[in-house]
């Protein structure tokens, strides 16, 4: 898939908490997933302190995403087949 960085991505919240990041996704999306840290979204491990809640909605992914010496930040990216993905780890 690549690199975070080279796909169109919206920020919801940026410079965030993890816990902010997790209640954001709790109180928006109907549709979460909780996975661990070290999970791939996008080619790219997600860390943070569990639980870590993915929001879907749509063909849309909304997950906490943390760039080193930048903080954390709460991502919607459009990805069917990601959302697919993420839906078969049931």
């Amino acid at each position: 898939m690549g690199c975070i960085e080279e796909l169109k991505y919206e920020t919801i919240i940026s410079h965030a908490s993890f816990k902010e990041c997790r209640e954001y996704v709790k109180e928006h999306f109907k549709e979460r997933i909780e996975v661990e840290p070290g999970f791939k979204i996008f080619d790219s491990y997600i860390i943070g302190i569990p639980p870590i809640l993915v929001g879907i909605e749509g063909d849309a992914v909304v997950f906490p995403y943390t760039k080193p010496c930048h903080g954390t930040f709460l991502l919607r990216i459009e990805s069917s087949d990601e959302v697919d993905r993420l839906r078969k780890k049931r």
